[in-house]
């Protein structure tokens, strides 16, 4: 069943994305083809004014064909003929909706929770070294560390962790004004019971609708830095192509995300992970198809910003089928790292 909602769970991911793409163009009047939610033979079929509406057996995604996309036409509607604000709009709008809708799942997940993890110090073990008078106290705010924003609790752990040493620039909410505790030195000590903690409680927010809000927002914009930290770790070489996750390998995991949660705590809080990994999922589709790679939409968009440049400069444009063999090259590499990367997801299984 988990495999079922997890295939669904992309179809409805790629089928957002495209719906943002159609959304945009017809508002600024751009000439729509097709929208086709699912890939493969046609279930259903419907021609309403200039655009056809399909429904397609495989639920693994769509699109949005519009006039002039990857071909020369005449007509003033395309999407070609466009200027430059309203590709840029119609371009960014399928990852927008992907957000969006990472967002939405998160306010749904968390207006069932029962409270939120603030960074709030609440207190501390007792003979802990770091509450003094110039170090930590009860009730600061833990703003940023290294200059990373802290939004709860789990950032605060996840910062101090990633620092080169055990040294840190701290700020601090200080009844109302930030305190800076620069180069502070904190490290895990021994507890009584034998744990390594850095000997610091905090406090809990209540699920009131205004934290809700609250830590939906941050929740979401931390999933963007997720990725980015990712991103960088996989540039700066700490993580390789066999720590990377394909559709099969998510798939997977979110089979295994749901059929352990609903063991041990039932079918209703499996769901809720699921969704939330989802959220996750959205959020991490719509940062990567916005990087300025050819055949994403990134890259689409750094082709509008550099063709408004030359016109700007030479009154020219890069012809259409130049950006079109960049955007193929684009696409076949990428395709080619799918296949690497679900080679990969298929190896650890069978292994």
């Amino acid at each position: 069943m988990f495999i079922v909602i997890a295939i669904l769970a992309f179809g409805v991911l790629v089928g957002i994305h495209e719906f943002g793409h159609f959304v945009a163009a017809k508002s600024l009047g751009v000439k729509v083809n097709e929208f086709s939610i699912g890939m493969g033979p046609a279930i259903f079929k419907r021609q309403k004014g200039e655009t056809l509406y399909a429904l397609r057996c495989l639920p693994i995604g769509g699109y949005c064909a519009m006039e002039g996309e990857d071909e020369e036409t005449d007509d003033p509607r395309c999407f070609t003929k466009q200027s430059s604000w309203k590709k840029i709009v119609i371009l960014s709008a399928g990852s927008f909706m992907n957000f969006l809708l990472g967002l939405v799942l998160v306010l749904i997940i968390f207006s069932q929770a029962a409270g939120f993890n603030a960074p709030v110090i609440s207190g501390f073990t007792e003979n802990n070294p770091y509450e003094s008078a110039d170090g930590l106290q009860v009730g600061d705010e833990i703003y940023s560390v290294d200059g990373h924003r802290i939004y709860f609790t789990g950032n605060f752990n996840l910062y101090l962790s990633r620092g080169a040493d055990t040294n840190y620039d701290i700020v601090v909410i200080r009844d109302g004004e930030r305190v800076e505790l620069d180069n502070f030195k904190l490290e895990p000590y021994e507890q009584e019971d034998g744990s390594m903690l850095y000997g610091l409680r905090f406090s809990v927010d209540p699920p009131t609708l205004g934290n809700v809000l609250k830590y939906s927002w941050y929740t979401t914009i931390d999933f963007v830095r997720q990725v980015w930290l990712a991103l960088s770790d996989l540039v700066g070489g700490l993580v390789g192509l066999d720590d990377m996750a394909g559709v099969v390998g998510i798939v997977d995991m979110i089979n295994d995300v749901g059929s352990e949660t609903a063991e041990s705590q039932g079918i209703g809080a499996a769901l809720s992970d699921i969704a939330y990994l989802v959220a996750f999922i959205a959020v991490n589709l719509a940062v990567m198809n916005m990087l300025p790679i050819p055949a994403l939409d990134g890259g689409r968009v750094l082709f509008v910003l550099i063709n408004a440049i030359v016109h700007l400069v030479s009154r020219r444009r890069i012809p259409a089928r130049y950006e079109g063999y960049v955007h193929t090259a684009g696409f076949v590499l990428l395709i080619g790292l799918m296949v690497v990367v679900m080679y990969n997801d298929i190896s650890r299984l069978i292994t």
